[in-house]
This record gives C-alpha cells, structure tokens and sequence, in this order.
C-alpha cells in the first residue's frame, strides 16, 4: 500500500515538472480571459474584498458593535482576503474539468493542471488583493514585525487544504452536476461558520466548539496574528490544521490522478 502511494506521488511530482509550462500557459490564459473586457480590470480583485469590508465594518461598527483587538477594517480584511482566496479556489476549480472537456477528453496532459489553474488565478487575485491590506495597516499604523516572517507557512497550509477540497470537489463535480449548487449554498453557510468577520474568542458554547473545530479558522486567526498582533499562530489548533491539510492535500491528489484515466468518458 505505502509502495503504491509512493509510486503516485512521485508519478504527480513528474509529471507536473514535465507540464509546468502549460500549468503557466492556462493559469495566463484564465487570467486573460477573467479581465480582458472588465473596465477595472485586476481592480476586481480589490473590489470584491473591499465592498465587503465595508458593508461588515457598518453592520458591525454601526448596528451591532463587537469589539476587537484592532480597528475593526483592517480586521475584517485581514479574514475577508483568505476567505477570498479559499472560496475563488474552489469556485475555480469545482468547474475546472467541466468548463474545460474538449482539452480533458481529446488532448493529454495531467488533469491536475485545470485545478491548479483555478487556485493559482485566485491566487494572483489575492497578491493584488494584498496591496489593500498593506495600506490599510499603513493607515492604522500597524507596523510588521519578525512573526510576519511565518506568514508563507499560513499561506502554504490554507493551498494544501484548498487544493485537497479542490481535487474532489472537481471529481465530485464531474459526476454530477448538481455538487456545484450544492457547493455554493455550504460555502455562503462555511462563511459564518469560520471567523471571518468576527473575532473567535466571542464564541461559546456548542456553536464555539464547532467553529474552534474547523480547520480554516486557525488559518484565518493565524494572518490576523502575524499580520495585526506580531503573534505566532494558535499552538495547538494551527498544527492540527497543517496536519489536517496536508493529509487532505496528498489524500486529494492521489484519488484525483488515479481517477483521471476515467474523466473523458464521464465528462
């Protein structure tokens, strides 16, 4: 068993070295597409998160005043922008195998690649996103500090954990349809079940139980602290959620490249 999953890896591993220019080619080509004829162009990408942080900071600031441990902008972009990059992930690779079927049913190539291609245009979404956030910091006067140095190891485990969902959702989607409506009601729910726009530590009882337990929530927590509060992320939850991410990330791909040899005749 353990020799088999090491002969898929290193397989994948191969094979996306051998492809990682045509990885580049559609991930261009995506971006492209998305912004040619949008008058903002990869202002969109500040947009979304933007509007949002700004109908949340009137709900919150406004109608129902919570506290936190920053001005509540930045706080609420700080979760809004992650929560961004995880949702457009997933929204871009759930479609993936379908919106592309000529290329997965007549040409070869690794069929990772069209899931990597969605998570990695949001992943530019969430680079240019990112300037916001630079300068809202600037504006409230919160300076970096060495803990900011972790921040990549945030971002590598919310990928593992977005690219494991991503591979199955693709398959999932493949098979029937109807896991893409689905998909887009349990995100809208996900989204108030993580801390995006709130801070955790207000919660209590079975419902702070659940939220502690999903593993996007010491994701989120952990930009807010390296960022906004010069802290390391939580030393408990956050390595359960590396844990969890990695194993679904491997889990994720190995099924996805074994099953791929049956996406044409399906698609």
């Amino acid at each position: 068993m353990l020799s088999s999953l090491t002969r898929d890896f290193r397989e994948i591993v191969a094979e996306l070295r051998d492809y990682r220019e045509l990885l580049w080619l559609m991930t261009r080509r995506d971006i492209v597409i998305r912004y040619r004829k949008a008058v903002l162009g990869f202002g969109w990408a500040i947009f979304t998160p933007v509007v949002n942080m700004i109908v949340f900071t009137i709900v919150f600031n406004r109608v129902a005043k919570i506290q936190t441990d920053v001005p509540y902008p930045v706080f609420a972009y700080a979760g809004l922008l992650p929560w961004n990059l995880f949702s457009s992930s997933l929204k871009g690779a759930i479609s993936s195998l379908v919106s592309n079927k000529n290329l997965v049913s007549k040409v070869y190539c690794p069929r990772e690649l069209f899931p990597l291609s969605g998570i990695l245009v949001a992943g530019v979404d969430f680079l240019v996103g990112g300037i916001v956030l630079v300068a809202l910091m600037a504006y409230y006067q919160i300076a970096p500090t060495w803990v900011t140095l972790f921040l990549p190891v945030i971002l590598l485990v919310q990928l593992m954990l977005t690219t494991g969902l991503g591979f199955m959702l693709a398959i999932a989607n493949l098979y029937f349809r109807d896991v893409k409506y689905i998909f887009d009601v349990g995100l809208s729910l996900l989204m108030f079940a993580t801390p995006v726009v709130y801070p955790v530590r207000d919660i209590g009882g079975i419902a702070g139980i659940l939220i502690h337990a999903n593993p996007l929530t010491p994701i989120i927590d952990g930009y807010r602290s390296v960022l906004l509060r010069g802290e390391m992320p939580d030393p408990v939850l956050f390595p359960i959620a590396a844990g969890i991410s990695f194993t679904l990330c491997i889990i994720g791909w190995i099924v996805f490249h074994r099953a791929e040899y049956t996406f044409a005749e399906n698609i």
